[in-house]
């Protein structure tokens, strides 16, 4: 059974398993990690009873499991999966008018070279994406602007020195895993860039086409996990300008115990200091080396003051509260019982809407709605 803390259960969706959901005014929007199904769009109106509204597929080979939705407009990302498949798809963004959301319109894709495109951020205007682009080894950051939706135009890039071997950098990683850009997310002039066994990036972005680096750390190979997304906190916390990093429990450089998440200190951004940390009690009752998928994923990046919802893979939704930075603690779970077929559950993403609903989509099968009292 289900277990809970000041959280209740409204609603479960049966659907394929997936990458990310996203809601907008009531519309809930859900990137699935397998085709054929990639974009599936659900009215959430009632909460306690969700209704299908559409789907959208995607080709063999290739997935679609990020969604994000601004101002009548999703973007959908499509990236390579293994060696099969419809080669011509291609990688890239699917644009989509989704006015309408029963009625999604593709406006129309942005391809680029190689695998595509993993996660990003969008707020309207601007995409800010981790594309495969000619050229370079592994995703970069890329700023698309979309005033067009229909003539998406890259304003500006940014990647580590290294990576651009067309254009003749010296390559210093040949002992080490290369350079992926895995999640750019933006508040105000600022990209803050988690770089995969790379470590995070903050970046200026006053001029769109010129991104500059502020500073960048990586706690790789002390800690074998993988930076997966880096949270800035829009207002101070005691006095403090604070950001959320989360490490994904996946790809470990070791056996080793599973991934938790980071509290840094950025109020001097070109010296981010870690302050805290996080695990969820029990996710490793002795210490030892865990297999992956068991620790921290995913931080919603919709929260509300100092409330941050969490996926945490096979924990489900833990509900943190860093009022105060140095000591983060949770005031909140929903532990879901794992999909038919399946041994744990697999949390991968949650997120908000506006009347404080939480939505979690498990990566094998199906999403949860759940309400809680902490918000």
């Amino acid at each position: 059974m289900a277990r809970t803390k000041n959280t209740k259960p409204l609603a479960h969706i049966d659907c394929p398993g997936g990458g990310q959901v996203w809601v907008d005014g009531t519309t809930l929007y859900i990137g699935h990690m397998r085709q054929p199904t990639g974009t599936t769009i659900v009215d959430v109106a009632d909460p306690t009873k969700p209704k299908i509204l559409t789907k959208v597929e995607v080709p063999a080979g290739w997935h679609s499991h990020k969604v994000r939705v601004a101002d009548g407009i999703m973007i959908v990302n499509h990236e390579r999966q293994g060696t099969e498949g419809v080669a011509e798809f291609g990688g890239g963004l699917g644009i989509y008018d989704v006015s309408k959301p029963a009625e999604p319109r593709l406006i129309t894709k942005w391809r680029t070279h190689g695998k595509g495109v993993h996660r990003y951020d969008f707020d309207g205007r601007y995409a800010y994406i981790s594309p495969t682009a000619e050229g370079y080894i592994g995703n970069i950051a890329m700023i698309l602007d979309l005033k067009d939706p229909a003539k998406p135009e890259e304003v500006g890039r940014w990647w580590i020195p290294g990576q651009w071997k067309a254009g003749g950098e010296e390559y210093p990683w040949d002992n080490w895993t290369p350079p992926r850009c895995h999640h750019p997310l933006r508040v105000g002039n600022r990209l803050y860039v988690s770089y995969w066994h790379h470590g995070f990036y903050i970046l200026d972005i006053s001029d769109l086409s010129k991104p500059k680096a502020i500073s960048g750390i990586n706690t790789s190979p002390t800690f074998p996990h993988p930076t997966h997304t880096c949270l800035a906190i829009p207002e101070p916390l005691k006095g403090r300008r604070v950001m959320v990093v989360a490490d994904e429990d996946v790809a470990k450089l070791w056996p080793a115990a599973p991934a938790f998440t980071w509290i840094y200190d950025i109020t001097n951004e070109h010296l981010p200091i870690p302050i805290s940390t996080f695990q969820v009690e029990g996710v490793d009752p002795d210490g030892a080396p865990q297999p992956p998928m068991r620790g921290c994923h995913q931080p919603s990046e919709r929260f509300k003051g100092t409330i941050i919802p969490f996926a945490w893979f096979a924990k489900g939704l833990r509900i943190l509260d860093i009022a105060d930075p140095f000591a983060p603690k949770e005031v909140g779970f929903f532990e879901p019982d794992p999909p038919e077929g399946f041994e744990l559950a697999s949390s991968n993403d949650v997120t908000m809407d506006s009347r404080g609903l939480l939505y979690l989509i498990d990566r094998q099968r199906g999403v949860d709605i759940v309400e809680t009292s902490v918000l």
